[in-house]
């Protein structure tokens, strides 16, 4: 899994000009799934996620996770963060899961959040417009292939 990380004040996403999911202070997280992925990617990336400590404290340090604010999540799949350029000029995504397993993972990665934290999601396989605020910046990749064990 590849996961974009970003600390925002807002952020929302809307397709077929509606908006379908939307919070406040919390995180942006862009979500790709590769095709070698198990419950052990997503295992650790929520991990990681939910006990991240990006959030200032009254010091104005780093030091709060998401579940320590009460913030909220909102999750957009994004299989393009598989995406390989090395040649030419038209990426290709073929390092992607398949569709109908990158929706599951997709789905169960979002399921597994809910028990931390609360979770707005885009639509999977839509055309979405994201729109976020990006408080810092803080914007962290994630990718769960460089988790030590």
């Amino acid at each position: 899994m590849k996961i974009i990380v970003q600390r925002v004040t807002k952020a929302s996403v809307t397709t077929d000009e509606k908006v379908i999911g939307k919070i406040g202070i919390g995180l942006l997280l862009l979500v790709g799934i590769g095709p070698d992925d198990t419950i052990f990617d997503l295992t650790y990336a929520v991990r990681k996620i939910t006990n991240l400590r990006i959030f200032s404290d009254q010091a104005g340090k780093m030091n709060l996770s998401i579940q320590d604010i009460h913030g909220a999540v909102l999750s957009v799949s994004q299989f393009t963060l598989y995406a390989d350029i090395k040649n030419g000029n038209r990426p290709s995504f073929t390092k992607a899961a398949e569709p109908t397993l990158a929706e599951q993972m997709y789905q169960q990665f979002n399921q597994m959040l809910k028990e931390f934290v609360s979770v707005e999601q885009g639509r999977f396989g839509a055309n979405m417009a994201v729109e976020s605020v990006n408080d810092g910046p803080v914007t962290i990749i994630l990718d769960t292939k460089d988790a030590s064990v």
